[in-house]
């Protein structure tokens, strides 16, 4: 939750809407860390005043910015203008590189992956108190945001863009296919209050709750099926505002990004920002997440695997379903649901996570996909050795003791610094 004000792919002024697939908006979410103790470090405003010698939200850095976010411990990274992807992990990268020089001066530095693994945010978290602190106060007195499920979560949000309502139909219907399974090659969260949380990616599973007592807001986060910007209005966000209209009746929550499902439509830039893939180790990694995602829901919006009213048929709870099977397993997930199977081309009665990717990484590369050399590497080292958090686990071997913690993310720290793959 950056500063949410910024319409990051809307268009110049006086320009058509982007169509679909023309450029993307990536965010990347970072921890500020001791760099002794990598223990969290509240500084962002800092960080962002001897930049910019004010408490600035935004910061300019020719084709790439930097912004807040919710809580003082995290940094976001993002292109403001829409772009093609090539270019885009050298850019990351070096944005990385300027950060972790700037916060030597604080002995602090950048830490990736998705939580915390010691965080305790009840005691630990710091709201940004500076502009837009009424939205994030608001969020605080309504939801109590010194929560795992708010102040200890790092993800790389994809926006994809659409020109009109015909693009967001498809473009929409795709995303929803894709959705359940990017955890299976995403995961990077399985460790939180300094123990194994059980989840491969526990920041999905606490995201999930971190609204429950307005369902609306979040949903079953596998979006529902929606064509276009007045039904998303009158099933998705008047409910919404309706239910949290009692607790906020200045209306500073009542906008689009209120919704917190894993996918959500952004009208107001022309966009849908996908919000379920934990962050990596290194910003190529990210990206190569980023570009086979992309690769996959193009090739279901050009109908590869199955026609659009096929894609619309499948339940949100039966996706849902998968989602969570995904988010505790990851690549072990079984999946025995033959209808999403088959609309992959699978005919199995049952299939892993890891083996459904194959299938896909396959077909997308047979079709001449537009980004294979992005993510091809990276896909193998997690085929291979799991996501994210599969090594992280396997790094560990059983030892949670702080020590052996730090151990393992002072070494994720070191990967993102050199811009290696993490492997154990």
């Amino acid at each position: 939750m950056d500063a949410m004000l910024i319409n990051q792919l809307a268009p110049q002024t006086g320009q058509k809407p982007l169509p679909a697939f023309h450029a993307y908006g990536i965010e990347m979410e970072y921890m500020i860390v001791d760099r002794a103790t990598l223990d969290v470090r509240p500084i962002a405003d800092r960080l962002m005043q001897a930049v910019t010698g004010g408490y600035a939200c935004e910061v300019e850095r020719g084709a790439l910015g930097w912004s807040n976010e919710l809580v003082l411990h995290v940094l976001e990274i993002k292109n403001p203008r829409p772009q093609q992807l090539e270019t885009l992990p050298r850019a990351f990268q070096q944005e990385v590189a300027e950060i972790n020089a700037r916060l030597a001066a604080f002995d602090a530095l950048l830490m990736p992956s998705a939580m915390h693994p010691w965080m305790a945010p009840e005691r630990e978290t710091e709201l940004w108190p500076h502009d837009n602190q009424a939205i994030y106060q608001a969020y605080h007195r309504i939801f109590d945001c010194h929560r795992h499920g708010w102040a200890n979560l790092q993800s790389m949000h994809v926006n994809l863009p659409f020109a009109d309502d015909a693009e967001f139909e498809r473009l929409h219907a795709a995303i929803r296919l894709a959705l359940p399974i990017l955890p299976a090659i995403a995961a990077s969260s399985p460790i939180a209050d300094g123990r194994l949380t059980g989840f491969m990616d526990y920041r999905m599973r606490v995201y999930r709750d971190n609204a429950a007592q307005f369902p609306m807001i979040t949903g079953l986060v596998v979006p529902e099926i929606v064509r276009n910007a007045r039904e998303h209005d009158a099933s998705i966000l008047e409910p919404m505002y309706a239910a949290i209209n009692p607790h906020d009746q200045d209306k500073i929550l009542q906008r689009e990004w209120l919704n917190s499902r894993g996918a959500i439509p952004r009208f107001d830039r022309n966009a849908i920002e996908i919000r379920v893939l934990d962050m990596q180790e290194h910003p190529a990694a990210d990206l190569a997440l980023a570009a086979l995602v992309i690769d996959l829901v193009a090739a279901l919006y050009d109908g590869a695997f199955a026609a659009l009213e096929a894609q619309q048929q499948l339940s949100t709870e039966a996706l849902a379903e998968i989602l969570w099977q995904c988010v505790a397993e990851a690549d072990q997930a079984v999946i025995v649901n033959g209808a999403y199977l088959e609309l992959f081309g699978c005919r199995a009665a049952s299939a892993t996570a890891a083996e459904l990717w194959q299938a896909i990484a396959e077909t997308l590369t047979a079709r001449g996909c537009a980004h294979s050399a992005l993510w091809r590497d990276t896909f193998a080292v997690i085929q291979q050795k799991g996501p994210l958090a599969r090594r992280i686990v396997r790094a560990l071997d059983g030892d949670t003791s702080r020590e052996s913690m730090q151990r393992v993310y002072r070494e994720l720290a070191d990967c993102l610094v050199r811009g290696s793959a993490f492997i154990a």
